[in-house]
């Protein structure tokens, strides 16, 4: 699992089992099943009305991403693209086709591919630039539906709390507080739910699914500069160099130099 999900889960489970403990008699203070059913079908149903059916789907397929680690194959590309310049400087086609058939990113093979094919290097770019175009697009807008949905459920723990406040309001003229009080625990606590949900597990969602896909378009552009020079037929060890200080630039926006390494949490370029 992504350490830093994990060390977030754990503070967040944390800090409501404080909360739960330390601010009432009991946790079950802060259950009430008919106040966060609405929050969460409130926020499902608004969301499905929102967004295409196939595209709600596919975010829920992505969730994971945020909870696994991912591998980073910057410096395989690297070594890739250094190694086809050096085939295709030298004029030997077989050996880059052969190459690009051990690659394991898509982006690259289909530029390398290009390049051998003899396509003007105006239009290799704009390929690649309008494939880089279409993942951020898309990858944005993922991560918007997650936006949407911490903005929907606030909401819906208002419209529960103006459910809970009416049910009050219609049972205090019996006085009897074993029927006030499901009424304004649903009206407290459908807020609660609502903010918990939205700050909690949406927009970190969000956050996550958007930081992952600005490594990806900064993995991706290097990839495009790399096959640019391949194109120019410029010499592998300029390439090398190039490359070489392309991935010293990606690690320094990418991580502070003065932190301690946490390990690899790069991005698979694939696309």
């Amino acid at each position: 699992m992504n350490a830093s999900t994990l060390i977030g889960i754990v503070a967040s489970l944390l800090l409501l089992a404080c909360v739960l403990l330390l601010s009432a008699d009991t946790a079950m203070s802060f259950i009430n099943l008919p106040g966060l059913m609405i929050v969460i079908a409130g926020t499902l149903a608004a969301t499905f009305i929102s967004y295409p059916l196939r595209e709600v789907i596919r975010v829920v397929r992505i969730i994971r991403v945020v909870f696994h680690r991912e591998n980073s194959y910057v410096e395989e590309d690297v070594r890739e693209l250094v190694v086809m310049a050096r085939l295709w400087f030298q004029g030997d086609i077989r050996a880059v086709e052969r190459a690009l058939e051990q690659t394991r990113n898509p982006f690259l093979r289909t530029g390398v591919q290009l390049v051998i094919d003899n396509t003007k290097e105006a239009e290799i770019m704009d390929l690649l630039r309008w494939r880089i175009a279409r993942l951020k697009a898309r990858e944005l807008a993922e991560a918007q539906i997650f936006r949407t949905m911490a903005a929907y459920a606030p909401a819906f723990g208002m419209i529960g709390t103006l459910v809970g406040l009416v049910n009050m309001l219609q049972t205090m003229d019996a006085g009897d507080l074993a029927v006030i009080g499901p009424g304004m625990a649903v009206a407290l606590l459908s807020t609660f739910y609502g903010i918990l949900i939205s700050n909690l597990i949406c927009k970190p969602i969000a956050v996550k699914l958007e930081r992952r896909t600005e490594q990806r378009l900064i993995a991706m552009n290097m990839v495009l500069e790399g096959v640019s020079l391949i194109a120019k037929r410029r010499l592998p060890s300029f390439v090398e160099e190039t490359l070489n200080s392309f991935i010293a630039n990606y690690q320094d926006e990418i991580r502070d130099p003065l932190e301690p390494s946490m390990g690899n949490e790069g991005v698979t370029v694939h696309a």
